[in-house]
């Protein structure tokens, strides 16, 4: 490597997240642009996680119908008030929790170009919370590239 050919930089950061509880889904798109924008980053591949077995990430358009939308698909996929071993198991309530999180996923991973996550017009990042209460999560963002 020489000054003409940089090495490929790492930047990990992490966002404190607070949530409201059950089905609460939050923008996060500001934070992880900013992020971004300050990581030197040019071009290369933002990935972000949250830890927790009962959170989750993904895209959506961030408007009322839509969110509705998730929420209620989630709510017929993994009913609150049926039978789950995990509850028989540990008496949390919130098997239903961990199979919704584990459906959509901890983590997401998008391109940056010009110092920015590349999203579509209309798309935005969020954190859905499943667990039956409100948290403090930890997301965790890698920016890789040049």
């Amino acid at each position: 490597m020489d000054a003409t050919n940089p090495g490929p930089l790492t930047v990990v950061r992490e966002i404190p997240v607070k949530t409201a509880g059950e089905l609460d889904v939050i923008d996060i798109t500001g934070k992880i642009r900013h992020l971004v924008n300050s990581s030197g980053v040019r071009a290369g591949l933002v990935h972000i996680f949250v830890a927790g077995s009962t959170a989750a990430l993904t895209t959506i358009e961030y408007e009322p119908g839509a969110v509705a939308d998730l929420k209620d698909a989630f709510s017929r996929l993994a009913p609150r008030d049926r039978e789950y071993a995990h509850n028989a198991a540990w008496g949390d309530g919130n098997g239903h929790s961990h199979v919704r999180a584990a459906m959509l996923g901890p983590d997401i991973t998008l391109p940056v170009r010009d110092s920015n996550p590349l999203l579509g017009t209309w798309q935005q990042v969020v954190l859905v919370e499943f667990d039956t209460r409100g948290r403090s999560r930890n997301l965790h963002l890698t920016v890789v590239g040049h």
